[in-house]
């Protein structure tokens, strides 16, 4: 009876996990990026949209040299997008990353797929709620998806498995310090 037992357990939670780093602090990509990274070293493919991110960022640079089971997809301009008045190109590439996002993640072809970012996106109304809503609820189930950036929905915190908050309690920026290579991107 134990065994079935515990087999029961380990089949129920030996499933791909929703997880969403969120908050004003700084680290959501650099932790998702974290977990990609351990996931790659157990022989697992990972795929990331970066929404509203063009910028040759050093995960960008380095998977190009180093790691070929990452594949890292942009989906936005080098510059910030605005808020209450995002351009028409912001939003096209952001859709066209959903797009994309769909199409990695029913692929059968990874073991997780990160969307960077996505919760910006949801709160500059670039991408419909809705429809990550339901990605969400229709990912294979042995999928592990990642969702990050600032402003996460209530809907996609109740759909998560695992959600970490950063908080902001001292960053060099405040004092004046420019973004560093390497450290900031």
């Amino acid at each position: 009876m134990y065994e079935e037992e515990k087999e029961a357990v380990l089949k129920k939670y030996n499933k791909g996990i929703v997880f969403v780093y969120t908050g004003n602090g700084k680290g959501k990509t650099t932790a998702a990026l974290g977990l990609a990274l351990r996931a790659l070293g157990h022989g697992c493919k990972v795929f990331v949209v970066q929404f509203m991110k063009g910028r040759d960022y050093g995960e960008v640079l380095s998977t190009k040299q180093f790691l070929p089971n990452l594949i890292i997809y942009q989906s936005g301009l080098d510059s910030f997008v605005m808020k209450d008045n995002p351009s028409p190109v912001d939003i096209e590439l952001a859709r066209q990353g959903l797009e994309v996002a769909k199409k990695a993640i029913t692929s059968g072809e990874f073991d997780m797929v990160i969307l960077d970012e996505i919760n910006v996106a949801l709160d500059f109304k670039l991408v419909p709620l809705q429809e990550v809503v339901e990605l969400i609820k229709t990912k294979p189930p042995e999928l592990d998806l990642g969702l990050t950036g600032r402003y996460a929905p209530p809907e996609i915190i109740e759909l998560a498995d695992l959600v970490t908050e950063m908080v902001e309690i001292k960053h060099p920026y405040h004092q004046g310090a420019p973004a560093r290579k390497g450290f900031e991107y």
